[in-house]
């Protein structure tokens, strides 16, 4: 149990015991086959998922690994660095972006996953995917966790599919869709209305067959908030501890660190991504998904062993 790690964290002892019990539920065999780390690295509390995107236009790294050969050297310069978990994306959902159709989408992903797992075959996949027939075929592909970031709502086939064969489940709160998310995204206090967006949410999917378990939660940094949106959540990332559901955040490079840096080149904003990660995420997340594994996982390190001692 880790409550030592987070007493001196927080005024209530009661909130680090929710966090563990969120931790614990992480334990079940399929999860920690998610969790595999590499054989010479210290273990982290916090596990680092790669992001991987075969993607022309996403708005970080578009176009860099749009081959089979660069996202395979990609995938392993990201788990030597330490990755637990590939993250594996063929559409861009950076605001006002425009949908790929199902069929260019399983073109790029789907051979990258094959690719990936036949070489990484200890490394869990996690495919990025709103779509349920992409999700289906990656499945079959190798991958193991869907990250859907319209909570398994955009394609009614989602949640069967996900119930079915047992996959894990990233469900990620947007207000709105990329197309129109950023516009004008109004809360009258966000981190309440998102725990209660989740509470609904992972009611509506255990009802449908999907373990609770296998439910992990992401509050979607940057979908549909306000700079004040994305810093509230972040400093309130505690609060999530009541839903007793493993806690994601996916902050890396994203508009918020440069509004505040004032840096505008995407690449440039990973020591404010590992910042974040050390001051908000080490104490409360289970996972961060990011480009820069190494810096990530040296801020965690650095994180992680202030809070142990």
């Amino acid at each position: 149990m880790r409550m030592g790690i987070r007493e001196s964290f927080s005024p209530k002892v009661a909130r680090c015991a929710m966090r563990d019990t969120a931790r614990n539920s992480l334990q079940s065999p399929r999860i920690l086959q998610l969790f595999y780390n590499n054989r010479e690295m210290r273990p982290l509390h916090t596990k680092i998922i790669g992001i991987i995107n075969i993607t022309p236009d996403s708005f970080s790294d578009g176009g860099e690994f749009f081959d089979i050969d660069s996202a395979i050297e990609q995938a392993g310069k990201l788990i030597a660095e330490g990755a637990d978990i590939l993250d594996i994306g063929g559409e861009s959902t950076r605001p006002y972006a425009t949908p790929v159709k199902l069929e260019e989408e399983l073109r790029r992903v789907i051979p990258v996953i094959k690719a990936i797992h036949k070489e990484y075959s200890e490394i869990p996949i996690s495919i990025d995917t709103t779509k349920a027939e992409v999700a289906k075929q990656a499945i079959a592909a190798g991958a193991s966790i869907i990250n859907d970031i319209s909570a398994c709502m955009i394609d009614k086939n989602m949640v069967p599919l996900a119930a079915e064969t047992g996959a894990s489940v990233i469900i990620m709160h947007m207000q709105g869709r990329p197309k129109n998310m950023q516009d004008n995204p109004i809360y009258d206090d966000v981190v309440g209305e998102l725990i209660d967006f989740f509470k609904k949410r992972i009611t509506e999917l255990t009802a449908a067959g999907i373990k609770k378990e296998r439910i992990i939660i992401d509050p979607g940094i940057g979908f549909g908030k306000k700079l004040e949106h994305n810093l509230q959540l972040i400093k309130n990332l505690h609060r999530f501890a009541e839903l007793h559901q493993p806690l994601l955040l996916a902050h890396s490079r994203k508009s918020f660190l440069g509004t505040i840096t004032g840096i505008k080149q995407e690449q440039q904003r990973d020591t404010a991504t590992a910042i974040t990660t050390a001051l908000a995420a080490a104490p409360w997340v289970d996972m961060v998904r990011v480009h820069n594994v190494a810096q990530t996982r040296q801020a965690l390190l650095i994180a992680e062993a202030i809070m142990a001692a």
